[in-house]
């Protein structure tokens, strides 16, 4: 015999069913909307990068200036802070010359823009590229390397907005006599400052000189060099 089924079984079902849908696709589309809304700041935030980079060169540009300068960083969103970063010379004795260059970084979701030693690098660790070279000129007999140095400036600025910075820039510069010399850039973004190094001839390592967990690219230059060291220093405030 075959059970019976009653008209508000069926419609029970029925509306338990549409709502088992609607249920469903409300998710859906949340999934889609928060997707979508990563997917536009990430974009917002690639976008960012390079206009980042581009502000910091032209706002520090440690080579081309004398003086008094200004400049702008633009963001839409992001923090923006000071890093502690060291740059050492070193011949086959060991340190000759320490200099405590500190570093700007840029960051928004994934994105990453720093300033350290003179050079603009873009991207995070391990996909990172340069987009400004620091200053470096080899010859047969000689090495010059200049160094872009912050100064006491100390800030941490979070959000969007447009950050001014000054700097006074002067310029200093050092003699040191024949050998074989080593520069060792302290930076979070090691691959772009190894191959900037080896495409000019250089031997390169890693190593972590003070255990802070922020590595350095050792560049060693093969062969016998006279060594200037150039010193830019910024004096850099940055503020809103």
């Amino acid at each position: 015999m075959t059970p019976e089924r009653s008209p508000g079984g069926r419609a029970q079902s029925h509306v338990i069913g549409v709502a088992l849908l609607l249920g469903i696709t409300a998710l859906s589309m949340a999934g889609l909307t928060a997707t979508v809304g990563t997917v536009v700041e990430s974009n917002t935030a690639g976008v960012d990068a390079g206009r980042v980079s581009a502000d910091l060169d032209a706002a520090f540009a440690p080579v081309e200036v004398t003086g008094h300068h200004r400049g702008i960083v633009s963001y839409t969103d992001g923090r923006l802070r000071t890093v502690e970063r060291t740059v050492r010379i070193l011949n086959a004795s060991g340190e000759v010359r320490r200099v405590d260059a500190g570093g700007v970084v840029w960051s928004s979701h994934g994105h990453r823009v720093a300033f350290v030693a003179g050079a603009v690098v873009r991207g995070p660790p391990g996909n990172a590229v340069m987009d400004a070279d620091p200053a470096l000129a080899l010859s047969a007999r000689t090495a010059v390397v200049g160094v872009a140095v912050l100064g006491d400036a100390r800030f941490s600025y979070a959000g969007g907005g447009r950050v001014p910075v000054s700097t006074r820039v002067s310029h200093s510069r050092t003699v040191h006599g024949d050998g074989e010399w080593r520069v060792a850039v302290e930076t979070a973004t090691a691959r772009p400052w190894r191959a900037f190094f080896e495409q000019r001839g250089a031997v390169t390592s890693v190593r972590d000189f003070d255990g802070d967990g922020v590595d350095s690219v050792v560049a060693r230059f093969p062969g016998t060099r006279e060594f200037h060291l150039v010193v830019h220093r910024l004096h850099a405030e940055a503020g809103r």
